[in-house]
């Protein structure tokens, strides 16, 4: 009884009260094969000393990024996390990680969202940004949609260079709605050409900033060209950090820019959660899904915050919703507004120029190692390399190092034999001199 408050006699008074004989009854509508038969093969319980001890032997089998020399990207990266940002997202006034469903009650939530708004917006170059999504891929798929919306067209162009966690869940997407997606094959030496496929069918071309092979692209002329077609131009960023050194999408003609912020204060957390980004033109604004903060006044003049848009099928008509999925990440926007707020626009330029660095400072060493080639001329602060044998073993092996030294390409696109022996290195600011001397003997003697 001391975790199960229902006595027997509250089970039978219940089930009486709908009209069922048992509690299998409940379960009639579920076929008899779909039905557990039995207990499910879980161990006995065990005490609290036991499950830690089990627990903690468990964890130890983990290669945590922080404790060995980590070169981990392709979508998600390792910088410093200042402590200050898990101390304070503990308060109280923060537990709860929802935007409120009376949001003029909580002004205080209300005010981080607009301050992370005006972030977004200012990194991206863009005119207005909401209160967030899920993660980068749902809001790229967000993107796609929200472009059929404004240009009534249904043909979406996706480039080679886009993650594809992004292409997979907005072709999941597409399937179930009126949506055409032709997303062009990986294209490691970015030698696509979108522009010749632009056409007056086209809703939309999605590509991505820096590309998932790490290509550094100026999409000016493609944002034109696309202009010229009445179609969009949506930019993905999967590392905001890039942002602070390269041109901004807005800047380029970008129609609409989505992506992760999950890299500023958020962390890598072994895999979640994300933070999904969305900015547009001011004119596509009520296109836009998710939810949108804006500034005001009070009935004594003082400054206050209200839910200016609110596109979201819980909140208006589900006919009139440009989204149904369109929840925003309001801890980890709260996250990435404080760590952008202790570096400041000088520190976020500052750490972006060092990722950068750092980034050239290994890749001309790795030239210098036999069997590695560097696929970008132009990148941020990751690249694809060519080895002389396949990534996987590689990496294996530099894991037996204890070295995580990067991404095998084929583990993400594990149906193209050609990219068996393409590698993803990222570099941070975490990446020490040190660490880059053990990726580099480690990958010498493994290609030897």
């Amino acid at each position: 009884m001391r975790f199960l408050p229902l006595t027997d006699a509250d089970r039978a008074d219940m089930l009486k009260a709908v009209g069922a004989k048992s509690v299998d009854d409940l379960f009639c509508d579920v076929p008899a094969a779909a039905r557990q038969s039995g207990p499910l093969p879980l161990p006995r319980g065990l005490g609290e000393m036991e499950v830690e001890r089990r627990l903690s032997v468990m964890a130890g089998r983990n290669l945590a990024a922080s404790d060995v020399p980590c070169f981990l990207g392709a979508g998600a990266y390792r910088h410093h996390v200042p402590a200050a940002i898990d101390q304070l997202l503990t308060r109280g006034e923060f537990l709860t990680a929802y935007t409120p469903y009376q949001p003029e009650v909580s002004q205080g939530t209300l005010q981080y969202l607009f301050e992370f708004q005006t972030q977004v917006a200012m990194i991206t170059g863009m005119e207005v940004a909401n209160a967030s999504l899920y993660d980068g891929a749902t809001a790229c798929a967000e993107a796609a949609l929200m472009s059929a919306r404004v240009t009534k067209r249904a043909k979406v162009l996706m480039s080679g260079n886009v993650h594809p966690h992004y292409r997979e869940v907005t072709a999941t997407q597409a399937k179930f709605t009126h949506l055409e997606v032709e997303a062009l094959a990986p294209d490691p030496f970015g030698l696509e050409d979108l522009i010749g496929r632009l056409d007056g069918e086209t809703a939309c071309v999605i590509v991505q900033l820096p590309g998932f092979f790490g290509h550094l692209k100026d999409y000016s002329a493609l944002a034109k060209a696309c202009q010229e077609q009445g179609a969009l131009l949506v930019v993905a960023v999967t590392e905001p950090v890039a942002l602070g050194a390269v041109k901004p999408p807005g800047e380029m003609g970008a129609d609409i820019v989505v992506g992760d912020g999950a890299s500023l204060g958020v962390g890598l957390n072994f895999g979640g959660p994300g933070l999904g980004l969305v900015a547009v033109k001011e004119k596509y604004v009520r296109q836009m899904p998710g939810r949108l903060i804006g500034e005001t006044a009070d009935a004594d003049g003082k400054r206050g915050w209200v839910l200016t848009l609110s596109t979201r099928e819980q909140h208006i008509r589900r006919e009139k919703a440009t989204s149904n999925i369109c929840t925003n990440s309001g801890l980890c926007a709260l996250a990435f507004s404080m760590h952008m707020t202790f570096l400041g626009e000088a520190g976020f330029t500052k750490l972006a120029k060092l990722n950068h660095a750092r980034a050239v400072q290994l890749a001309e060493r790795l030239a210098q190692v036999k069997g590695v080639k560097i696929l970008p001329s132009a990148f941020f602060n990751e690249f694809a390399v060519q080895l002389s044998k396949p990534a996987v073993q590689v990496v294996e092996a530099l894991a037996s190092k204890r070295i995580l030294g990067g991404v095998p390409v084929s583990r993400l696109y594990p149906s193209w034999p050609e990219m068996e022996n393409l590698m993803l290195i990222a570099v941070t600011e975490t990446v020490s001199d040190e660490d880059m001397n053990a990726l580099i003997e480690g990958l010498s003697e493994v290609l030897s």
